[in-house]
């Protein structure tokens, strides 16, 4: 197969990035030119709250973990959403140009190893890829000085809901009916009727066509995040992936079970995937605490460097088994924003990661015990 990562549209090389970013042509891009020429759902509004510590009837992160059991069947040792998914491993190479935003390390100049997971939605192993349009991209940047950045992104750049609650009760909405197998037409209805915010959402999915690869797809942050620069100042922020693959559309009526898992090998084995990192910056009255709200397109850009992915790993034993992508764990330079859906992300994952470590301990210690 032939590697396309270099091929551009027509227009020259800030044009052709434009396209990729889906910014509109005046929109302001700050890029080095190296950069410029290989460019080519979330659940308490504080973590005692998510928790349910200070009002037990409320919501808390086991509810959550609950209800994706509920509509998929529990697979002990196993995650309880995207759980079909797939080990990666590769580098960021930063380029510094998002350092008068952010003092964290991770934007100097430099090279930074990165583990990842790509994951397709819903808690079913056995999903086939093609199942939904969205797909996720987890990533662990391992900084040197022993910090960690961990982000678990979307193939969306919005979600269905700007709460937890609002969240959760789109996960029950869309339990599978046992004489269908599929979701009440009628209760999701009653479900989007009385939560407005999920129309943009709606709106996206609709429209939205995906791509036949995970190394075609665009992966956005979904929250947003404070930078922190080098003198104090804060500055609201988004990022994305964004691929250097050309995107060719699926083709859901000829894909495989496993069609992106095994075009992602394939690929790896022909050489490493490449993606830049879009850092879009807020301007002021951009809600920092509305994930169902995207950003004008003509919010600054900055490209802060590229990441390369070079092989792809079993999740069954590969690096990113036991790694909680939990989004909230940032480097000095970076804080969580307001944004309520943090804090329960944070709780929801966590409960999910002891649940299935403690699931393989007991299966390794009952096994040793036969």
């Amino acid at each position: 197969m032939r590697d396309h990562s270099d091929s551009q549209p027509a227009g020259g090389p800030a044009e052709a990035l434009r396209r990729a970013l889906g910014l509109p042509d005046r929109a302001p891009i700050l890029l080095p030119l190296a950069a410029i020429a290989g460019a080519g759902a979330l659940l308490a509004a504080g973590y005692a709250y998510a928790a349910g510590w200070v009002t037990p009837q409320r919501l808390t992160p086991q509810h959550v973990v609950d209800a994706f059991g509920a509509n998929f069947g529990v697979h002990p040792g196993l995650r309880r959403n995207h759980t079909k998914g797939i080990c990666v491993t590769g580098h960021f190479d930063a380029n510094g140009m998002a350092t008068p935003w952010s003092s964290a390390t991770v934007f100097a100049p430099g090279r930074t190893p990165v583990i990842g997971r790509f994951a397709v939605p819903g808690g079913n192993p056995a999903v086939p890829d093609a199942a939904s349009p969205v797909r996720s991209l987890a990533l662990l940047f391992q900084l040197p000085n022993g910090e960690q950045w961990r982000t678990g992104m979307n193939s969306s750049p919005i979600v269905v809901s700007n709460t937890p609650q609002g969240f959760f009760d789109n996960v029950v909405a869309s339990r599978p009916d046992p004489a269908t197998g599929k979701p009440d037409p009628a209760r999701l209805k009653a479900y989007f009727d009385a939560h407005p915010e999920s129309a943009p959402f709606r709106a996206w999915l609709k429209d939205f066509r995906a791509t036949s690869s995970f190394a075609s797809t665009r992966f956005y942050s979904i929250n947003a995040f404070r930078f922190v620069d080098a003198a104090g100042g804060i500055h609201l922020a988004r990022w994305s992936v964004v691929p250097e693959t050309p995107a060719v559309p699926l083709d859901k009526a000829q894909a495989t079970p496993n069609v992106l898992q095994d075009d992602l090998v394939q690929r790896l084995q022909q050489g490493p995937l490449r993606w830049h990192l879009a850092i879009q910056l807020a301007q002021p009255g951009d809600p920092g605490n509305d994930a169902t709200r995207a950003w004008p397109d003509d919010r600054r850009v900055v490209d802060a460097g590229v990441l390369t992915l070079e092989r792809a790993v079993s999740q069954d034993d590969g690096p990113c088994r036991d790694v909680n992508f939990d989004p909230t764990i940032l480097p000095k330079g970076i804080l969580v924003s307001d944004d309520p859906l943090l804090a329960a992300r944070s709780g929801a994952y966590s409960r999910s990661y002891n649940l299935r470590t403690g699931e393989q301990a007991a299966r390794i210690t009952h096994g040793g015990a036969q």
